[in-house]
């Protein structure tokens, strides 16, 4: 059985992965899905300091306490930054990186960088209501979603060495959603031979889209 380690995108919080969690756990694995500060359940707990190296922070402290020597690691769309984050620190316990229709940061590469000038004018414009925060997309706005902390979006990844280590690297493109920015991931990475890439017939939640497809690809990672 595989320990895994769930990390949801930006605005949202644990309840993105609720049923997969469960699944994951009906079918025997331990399951750690990261409580971000500021985010979700800690949403009260926001304040505009809130950065990356926060969130990486956060991730790391939790496998911890959960005792998981080793185990795969997934992002869901901006947490493909904070795994990425986390691989540069614990790189060679984990036995996959999977990123679920999400960003892949190089080397110094932060949010902003991968992202484009209409995000950024989104991301400055809601500094005029709340410094600090940026509300959710337009478009993507939800019950649950609560306002991002602007810093993670800002913070460069910066690689160890350590993110070589992890044994398997895996991405998922959700490519029934238009437009997303996450085609350019997927053309680099598929024809990528260290890479295991697959496809979801699913919009950018693939978890809620397309549950049965996923949950057997994480099954098959063992």
């Amino acid at each position: 059985m595989t320990d895994f380690v769930l990390v949801h995108g930006a605005w949202c919080g644990s309840w993105v992965f609720e049923r997969l969690a469960a699944d994951l756990r009906g079918a025997g694995h331990r399951v750690l899905i990261a409580d971000l500060t500021g985010l979700g359940s800690r949403q009260g707990e926001f304040h505009p300091g809130i950065t990356l190296t926060t969130h990486i922070d956060d991730v790391a402290a939790q496998i911890a306490e959960a005792g998981f020597d080793r185990f795969a690691l997934v992002g869901h769309s901006w947490g493909g930054m904070v795994i990425t984050g986390v691989a540069t620190r614990l790189g060679s316990r984990i036995d996959a990186l999977i990123y679920i229709d999400a960003f892949v940061p190089e080397d110094g590469q932060s949010l902003w960088d991968l992202t484009s000038e209409w995000e950024h004018e989104h991301y400055i414009a809601s500094q005029r209501f709340t410094p600090g925060a940026v509300a959710p997309l337009p478009g993507l706005a939800a019950p649950l979603m609560t306002p991002h902390p602007l810093l993670t979006m800002l913070e460069a990844v910066r690689f160890t060495g350590e993110e070589a280590r992890v044994g398997r690297r895996v991405y998922v493109f959700a490519r029934s959603w238009e437009p997303t920015p996450f085609a350019r991931f997927a053309e680099r990475i598929a024809p990528d031979p260290a890479w295991e890439y697959h496809e979801a017939d699913a919009g950018h939640d693939v978890m809620s889209d397309q549950p049965a497809q996923l949950l057997a690809l994480l099954q098959n990672l063992g």
